[in-house]
């Protein structure tokens, strides 16, 4: 229940409970607090009981966790076969470094560069995407808006 309190949110939690309830009266403030709590989770588990036995024999694999979208959608990609299929399929990390490489300007393995005409290897046509290291001389450099 208190996964995310750490260490010293706690001392500071007990510090604040006997500076506000006093050393006197924080033994019947806790009892109270962990009575209320105790209650709290057996009408929980008194509707989730209700619920299924409502439910009927049907949903006898219902789980109240389900009702999370995460797991829920966790649950539905793990069970569905086309899903594990597709997934099989697909290799991200191929895709993703197919997309770094055409961003850098390098070039696919195993593609071939069209050259001039169509001709693979033809023509002497500057490569546009490539950055060059120094503008020619007497060339201004581009003006890039976003840099400035």
């Amino acid at each position: 229940m208190f996964n995310d309190i750490g260490a010293l949110e706690l001392v500071t939690l007990v510090v604040l409970a006997v500076l506000v309830f006093g050393p006197d009266k924080l033994p019947k403030v806790v009892q109270d607090v962990s009575r209320f709590i105790r209650k709290i989770r057996e009408f929980s588990d008194s509707a989730k009981h209700d619920i299924r036995s409502e439910l009927g024999p049907e949903f006898k694999d219902f789980e109240f966790e389900d009702l999370n979208p995460k797991a829920f959608i966790r649950k539905q990609l793990s069970e569905n076969e086309d899903l594990k299929e597709i997934r099989g399929s697909f290799d991200l990390k191929k895709e993703m470094n197919e997309v770094a490489d055409a961003v850098n300007g390098k070039e696919p393995e195993g593609s071939v560069r069209a050259g001039v005409g169509g001709t693979p290897g033809g023509g002497t046509t500057p490569d546009l995407l490539k950055k060059r290291e120094r503008p020619d001389q007497g060339e201004r450099p581009p003006f890039d808006a976003d840099a400035t």
